[in-house]
């Protein structure tokens, strides 16, 4: 990837295209304990999106480094061309700025999951069971009656989407170099925050009483008696992708977090989208007004984290049979990738790399002619990449780039 001073030079605003759909977590892998079968990309029937892979080239994609599993910010961070290891945006913050609050530099966002634990602190489920949107902004009202502060902090809840919220401490003295309280396994107790330097410790004390003064408010709101406290983050200063990319993007998406970090990056952020229906309408309104669109697709990150194989392969179904609208619009470029791999058999984020499809009208060298799943990917001519280098070919692909030198 090249320097950021030098893409500014380069970068090209023209009227041309370019359609980024991530479909979160979609790579898998064929082994399991069970045996050899399928991946969800293999088993799915997807006519639309084979058919302009054949036009395409396949290739896989790395989001953070070899053998590093990441977390969706940095993941997505990676997708939108900025380096995932210069720019740390905390979950937190993501959150916050999906559901459009505003936090200040010396404020402390931090991303929420209700959950279940028993009366030793054992966390027996991490998201309550995916409590209902509408129970959460009941708990978060309750919360929001009984803290108020925490010592000379201010603290505010605000309800998200099914299990998550956000919580936002406002005070004085607070830094952001704090470990999470989610254990990221059930079975296991409920952590304390820890200070991973001296200037962040008075965080993690509030965090420590925050914790423990939430479990004393919830413990007759079972089965969301508790909330593991995630991405301990101030905001981050990041440069805007039209800065950067001479781009005008803008945001399709269903879920808080996603719209956070595109709101970050300086993307027009649509609200209110629920399913792909209204995300494809969305996108078809607002067509002639941008040139840089991403569509996200949540639920097959979802099912994989559950384990869920069959459902994952119906989101994939699903999402195919939009997909023929978007291509209809006439984008120059088209990417078809996932942010991270989400095996349903290890149910959760995993290094595994991304699978990539690239469509562009007029430039390609080759097209692979091969549907689109991880073993063609791993075949394909674009090869294995860096995520982060994937804006530069889109650009390259849709004529937004200069030539460097004389």
């Amino acid at each position: 990837m090249i320097k950021e001073s030098l893409m500014k030079k380069l970068s090209i605003d023209n009227d041309n295209k370019i359609l980024l759909v991530v479909m979160d977590g979609v790579g898998d892998i064929r082994w399991t304990e069970e045996g050899d079968r399928p991946t969800p990309l293999e088993e799915a029937d997807k006519p639309n999106i084979d058919s302009i892979a054949m036009y395409a080239i396949l290739g896989e994609g790395i989001p953070v480094d070899y053998g590093i599993t990441p977390g969706s910010g940095p993941a997505h961070l990676s997708l939108f061309g900025y380096d995932p290891l210069k720019y740390d945006i905390g979950r937190g913050i993501l959150e916050a700025a999906g559901i459009g609050l505003k936090v200040n530099k010396t404020d402390i966002a931090i991303r929420g999951n209700f959950a279940t634990i028993d009366d030793k602190r054992i966390v027996t489920d991490r998201r309550a069971g995916r409590i209902s949107t509408e129970k959460n902004r009941e708990l978060v009202k309750i919360l929001n009656n009984k803290i108020e502060k925490i010592e000379d902090i201010s603290v505010e809840f605000y309800a998200g989407k099914e299990h998550r919220c956000v919580v936002l401490l406002k005070g004085e003295g607070l830094k952001d170099n704090v470990t999470d309280t989610d254990p990221q396994a059930i079975g296991k107790r409920i952590l304390d925050p820890i200070p991973k330097d001296a200037s962040s410790k008075k965080t993690a004390d509030i965090c420590k009483k925050l914790s423990d003064k939430i479990i004393e408010v919830l413990k007759e709101y079972h089965p969301a008696n508790a909330i593991l406290l995630r991405g301990i983050s101030n905001p981050p200063d990041l440069p805007s992708m039209n800065e950067l990319f001479k781009l005008k993007p803008i945001c399709i998406a269903t879920y808080p977090m996603y719209k956070g970090l595109s709101h970050l990056v300086g993307m027009e952020v649509i609200q209110n989208l629920t399913n792909f229906e209204e995300q494809v309408e969305a996108l078809k309104a607002n067509y002639n007004d941008y040139n840089f669109f991403y569509f996200h697709v949540k639920k097959t990150d979802s099912y994989g984290e559950d384990g869920n194989y069959k459902a994952k392969i119906s989101v994939i179904e699903e999402f195919d049979k939009y997909f023929k609208d978007l291509v209809d619009l006439g984008f120059d470029v088209i990417v078809v990738t996932g942010d991270h791999s989400t095996p349903c058999s290890m149910k959760g984020h995993s290094f595994h790399p991304t699978p990539i499809m690239l469509y562009s009208k007029k430039y390609l060298r080759y097209r692979d002619r091969m549907n689109f799943m991880e073993v063609n990917c791993n075949h394909g001519s674009l090869g294995r990449i860096y995520s982060k280098d994937l804006m530069q070919l889109m650009l390259a692909y849709s004529g937004k780039l200069k030539k460097y030198g004389a």
